[in-house]
């Protein structure tokens, strides 16, 4: 097994699809939305009375402001997918070019990145999930089997002082490497 895709076990009855490449010299594979799900429209959250206060150079409180970053972060859209891969290659997840233009969706870090050790890792078993934000006006209804993201897989290099860096063991799921 060299590179491919799987469906997570709490998936597996869910009559969920592999990603595919929808034209023949497509680089990406599309990912589909393992769940129905809303994304509300960014400004229907609670944290535009924080903005305003800032725009004006208003005193806001450190409560108002922990308030408005935890309201306004990426919501989070399961696939039901893993992904295996060599250990030198990585996984890139980036937006359809479709989404921003047409639904306001983006992803907020531009890309998703999927390590090799991050399959069947003891947090989610290495379930993919897309970060969205909407910034259009209107919620964004997102359906089960909706394409959301499309993943391409890369080799990627090491520096000649990889070997000299401390390196951990995996031990968890979304954000796990971060610790």
């Amino acid at each position: 097994m060299k590179r491919g895709f799987e469906i997570v076990t709490k998936y597996a009855e869910k009559g969920l699809t592999l990603p595919y490449r929808t034209t023949t010299n497509a680089a990406g594979y599309d990912f589909e939305s393992a769940e129905e799900i809303v994304i509300p429209s960014i400004w229907k959250l609670n944290f535009l009375k924080v903005l305003w206060a800032v725009k004006h150079e208003k005193d806001v409180s450190e409560t108002s402001i922990d308030k408005a970053k935890k309201v306004l972060k990426p919501f989070l859209i399961p696939t039901g997918i893993k992904a295996y891969m060599q250990p030198d290659e990585v996984l890139i997840i980036a937006n359809r070019s479709s989404n921003p233009l047409k639904r306001g969706l983006v992803i907020p870090n531009g890309i998703g990145v999927i390590d090799s050790d991050y399959y069947n890792n003891s947090g989610n078993e290495g379930e993919i999930f897309v970060q969205i934000l909407n910034f259009g006006i209107s919620d964004i209804t997102i359906k089960k089997g909706e394409r959301i993201a499309q993943g391409i897989f890369m080799p990627y290099l090491l520096a000649d002082q990889d070997d000299q860096q401390k390196k951990q063991t995996r031990n968890g799921g979304f954000g796990s490497s971060g610790k």
